[in-house]
């Protein structure tokens, strides 16, 4: 894979200034083909996965081809969910910082439609939205196609799978035949093809796959830790494995930074590696991280290539990278030279879900760890100095610290034990009697107490997973077997039965249905909307569930 820089793209000054002060350097795979294609006018079908940075490959050539000074509709992105539609319209925001006179808009199902009828009058070029709420705004007249020259399908697939083929071609069909058709997808089915031989002309396909699939002698654990928590982990895991040479990887260059000033402050010899050095400087850095004055090299996705060290032992993902091939090239810094190492990566929340997408596309297993304590730093110090002391006794001559310790024990009332003990203790550190530093759990992931079996004859959790007062529990006849996650069964819900987010409580999901909570005055909305969907292609059945 070729590293490409966002300033070899020829951007508009107003992008590059933009994709700096997001941190980027160097353009994903995705990005680095699809915005060249994409400015020559032609309709595009692009395969690639969630993470590969998608968004910015076609918001960017988006964004030049807009006309600030036209305050009518010239562009639609569709959306399976409305979570991606939010993130689309925030990132493209981000891009478009500092351009003047742009607005964007994200319509889904579950806001307030006035709200939504009221942003669109004010004039907006681009909209996010998915294919239910569109067609609302579409039939109201709220929307009008007529100045439309490019609509973008994100994560095609997906949006077949909940249903949405009627409304994506209604959509289509109302836009004028010489607009631009951009179509993303991780997968490329029957219907995908369908559509691209009905509503795209001569389409440059772009296939961006991972083709690195595993790393061999690699351990790979993650841990699911806030951002606000990630230093105190890190510095507990590098005390812990004590690697003799360790990289951490960050997205930003200023994350990098940050890190580098946080780690140094607490007495790690660190450095940074990333864009903004000059060569010389960076040779430099390099030179003493390969003889050891730099333990800790935290770098940019820059450094993710042609770092070739051997004694590297541990890999850190601070953050997950936005493209799941980097993961591969950062976790190969280790494990070089029929070596063994060691990856670890940090995650929150919805990260979870790059993490299986990274296990099911490079084929590996990344296994969870807990968050080790104060006390677990402090036992294994406590062993490694133990060890390395049953080293010295056997190597090395004590003749004169022996004496040393002799005269000590004659002239006071300690025994040699209790000089052995302080010394120890002098030496790891009084971290086992330090107060435990709470780390914030995951909101969606916390334990649920215990499990036991069901009337399904699958594990579920106890009493404390009994909707709260006010909700419903309904039960769906898909679960993990069928290959969705949460994400795609809170999307379906609010974009069928139109119904806001935080309507939607807990999402219990086991191997062959799911439970969802709902608040009971939106229940029978939902009963009657997802009755007639698809999700994942199985028709879906939803039912209140039974009381236990």
């Amino acid at each position: 894979m070729e590293t490409l820089k966002f300033e070899e793209l020829g951007l508009l000054p107003e992008i590059e200034r933009a994709v700096k002060t997001m941190g980027f350097e160097v353009a994903s795979p995705i990005q680095a083909r699809a915005i060249p294609a994409m400015r020559t006018g032609r309709d595009i079908v692009g395969q690639a996965q969630t993470g590969t940075g998608k968004t910015a490959a076609f918001g960017i050539p988006l964004l030049e081809k807009i006309d600030e000074s036209n305050k009518r509709l010239q562009a639609i992105i569709l959306c399976p969910t409305r979570e991606l539609a939010i993130q689309v319209a925030d990132e493209i925001r981000n891009l478009a910082k500092y351009m003047s006179g742009i607005k964007i808009l994200p319509v889904y199902g579950g806001q307030d439609i006035v709200k939504q009828i009221r942003s669109l009058k004010g004039g907006v070029q681009i909209i996010v939205g998915t294919p239910g709420r569109v067609m609302d705004h579409m039939r109201r007249k709220t929307i009008r196609m007529e100045d439309v020259d490019t609509v973008i399908l994100d994560e095609a697939d997906e949006m077949l799978s909940m249903g949405f083929r009627e409304d994506i071609e209604t959509i289509l069909k109302e836009t004028k035949e010489e607009r631009q058709t951009v179509l993303f997808s991780a997968t490329l089915p029957q219907e995908i093809l369908n559509i691209t031989y009905n509503y795209q002309k001569d389409a440059e396909m772009i296939k961006v796959v991972n083709k690195e699939l595993t790393v061999p002698n690699i351990e790979q654990y993650y841990y699911e830790v806030s951002m606000k928590n990630r230093e105190e982990v890190l510095s507990r895991l590098l005390d812990i494995y004590s690697p003799k040479l360790s990289i951490i990887f960050c997205n930003t260059k200023k994350q990098v930074d940050l890190l580098v000033n946080a780690l140094l402050g607490r007495g790690y010899f660190a450095a940074a590696l990333h864009g903004d050095m000059k060569q010389e400087q960076r040779e430099h850095i390099m030179q003493g991280f390969r003889d050891g004055k730099t333990e800790v090299l935290v770098a940019t996705d820059i450094a993710a290539r042609g770092l070739d060290i051997d004694e590297v032992e541990a890999v850190f993902n601070y953050e997950i990278p936005q493209d799941v091939e980097y993961y591969v090239h950062r976790i190969g810094r280790t494990g070089r030279a029929g070596r063994e190492g060691k990856a670890f990566s940090f995650v929150w929340g919805r990260e979870m879900y790059k993490v299986k997408e990274i296990e099911r596309y490079c084929k590996t297993k990344i296994v969870l760890q807990k968050v080790p304590s104060l006390g677990d730093v402090a036992n294994t110090k406590t062993v490694n100095l133990l060890a390395e002391v049953e080293r010295i006794i056997k190597e090395e001559n004590l003749k004169d610290m022996i004496d040393i310790i002799e005269d000590k024990v004659n002239i006071s009332d300690y025994t040699a034990m209790d000089i052995a003990a302080a010394l120890l203790k002098l030496s790891v550190g009084s971290n086992a009697d330090e107060d435990e530093i709470e780390i914030e759990e995951p909101p969606i992931f916390k334990a649920k107490g215990n499990r036991d079996r069901d009337k399904y004859g699958e594990t579920r959790r106890n009493d404390k997973s009994v909707p709260r007062e006010g909700m419903v529990r309904l039960h769906i006849n898909i679960g993990k077997n069928h290959k969705v996650m949460p994400k795609d069964i809170l999307g379906a819900i609010a974009n069928e039965s139109h119904i806001p987010g935080k309507a939607i409580g807990a999402i219990d999901m086991f191997d062959k249905y799911t439970f969802v909570n709902v608040e009971k005055k939106h229940a029978k909305a939902v009963l009657r909307a997802m009755n007639k969907v698809k999700i994942k292609g199985t028709k879906v059945t939803i039912e209140k569930a039974k009381s236990r």
